[in-house]
């Protein structure tokens, strides 16, 4: 994609989309859809270097929005930073963040120090360190190990600790690997609060893909328009213990100057039989993403998973698509929804009721995202959830609060400032 096709998106790939890994950061111009590296640790510290679109950072760092303030700042590829989130909702979903309805929570407390690679001139080493206080570090635990799993036990009421990612990398030219505990690469929207436009999460991201992997992880820049990624982990939300063996892997590529398709899988037995039952199966992320105009961009996500255990005890079966809109009105304003379907097997361990068919849960959201300053984002969005193939009691214990029935309307906001 043409630097001058990413006037628009700059502001979302550096600044709200900041940790989705794109080809951008290997130097090509290709728009963002996957999420296996960090640009903020760039764009927010002033910096374009290692790939963020200098238009980006222009919108989002300097000039209007003004200069951003950081905590410790950059030298020779070694930055730290992070973002304090609070967040308000007026209705609780069972299956998502937004859980703790009418109180204003303190949701993330992020740090990270990173040394990022430079193979421009050859061999490079250096690694990532993610700390995350606040209501959604329980999400973010390493809990597909149960208790005993890495960081799981470190709760402290509803609120929590978390360390998504401590991983080495290393790389040599157009390939590096990445070895340790580190975010996903399936899907379009994060765990980090100011790499997502919307304040709340699809269903999708939340229950039918994995968070966080340990492991070891290959990407390869294929030629100017393709990437790939391969490698060995365990299971899924895994801590440094053995929770499953696991294929993660895919290829994103740039068919046209404005259109980039992302494809990711992972395939193998992602729980093990002491924690969760030997679970093992299938799951995969197709995602494509278009530049409509300078302006507009659409992106467009299939999830399907399916697994299995020899028990039956254990089995997800689901099937969803989300579809996105977003568009910049200026340097400080952007309007975006989303609206997604996502399909659960009525066996399936997800739904509360076991019995033949499907329910469809369907989510339309329309947000705001307001940035006066380059330290600051405010994000007001209204969400409207309804589910059909479900009685109204069973609505409530799969998806909604009591005495909602099968649709429920939901006001959120929440502010994140960055340093």
């Amino acid at each position: 994609m043409k630097l001058s096709k990413l006037a628009m998106i700059a502001a979302i790939a550096c600044g709200i989309h900041g940790s989705n890994a794109s080809a951008d950061q290997l130097g090509y111009n290709i728009q963002p859809v996957s999420h296996i590296e960090s640009c903020d640790s760039e764009c927010d510290l002033g910096g374009c270097d290692g790939g963020c679109d200098s238009a980006g950072c222009g919108l989002l760092g300097g000039g209007a929005l003004g200069d951003p303030w950081t905590l410790f700042g950059e030298h020779e590829g070694i930055s730290a930073g992070g973002w304090l989130q609070l967040g308000y909702h007026t209705a609780n979903n069972r299956r998502n963040f937004n859980n703790r309805a009418d109180e204003v929570q303190l949701q993330q407390a992020w740090l990270y120090a990173e040394k990022a690679i430079d193979t421009s001139s050859g061999f490079d080493i250096g690694g990532r360190i993610d700390y995350l206080y606040g209501t959604d570090a329980q999400d973010t635990q390493a809990f597909g190990t149960g208790q005993r799993g890495w960081d799981n036990p470190w709760d402290n009421g509803a609120y929590g600790h978390a360390i998504p990612q401590a991983y080495v990398e290393a790389g040599y030219g157009d390939l590096s690997v990445k070895a340790g505990h580190f975010f996903t690469i399936i899907g379009w929207e994060v765990v980090a609060a100011p790499d997502n436009f919307f304040y709340s999460h699809a269903y999708t991201m939340y229950n039918s893909e994995p968070f966080t992997h340990t492991g070891v992880l290959a990407k390869y820049a294929v030629d100017d328009n393709t990437t790939a990624w391969g490698g060995y982990v365990l299971g899924w939300d895994s801590g440094f213990d053995d929770n499953g063996d696991a294929f993660l892997g895919g290829i994103s590529r740039g068919l046209t100057d404005d259109l980039t398709l992302t494809y990711a899988t992972i395939m193998g037995r992602f729980a093990e039989a002491r924690f969760l039952g030997v679970e093992k199966g299938y799951m995969h992320s197709l995602v494509a993403d278009y530049a409509v105009t300078e302006k507009l961009q659409y992106i467009i996500q299939n999830d399907y998973l399916d697994t299995e255990d020899g028990a039956d005890a254990r089995v997800r079966n689901t099937l969803g698509i989300n579809q996105y809109l977003i568009y910049n009105i200026n340097d400080k304003w952007a309007y975006g929804s989303r609206f997604e379907w996502w399909n659960v097997s009525r066996d399936s361990t997800l739904f509360p009721v076991a019995s033949d068919g499907n329910a469809d849960v369907y989510a339309l959201t329309t947000g705001l995202n307001y940035r006066p300053h380059a330290n600051l984002i405010i994000r007001p969005e209204l969400r409207y959830d309804w589910v059909r193939g479900a009685t109204a009691a069973e609505a409530e214990a799969f998806v909604f609060e009591p005495g909602s029935g099968r649709d429920q309307f939901t006001f959120g906001m929440d502010t994140i400032v960055t340093f």
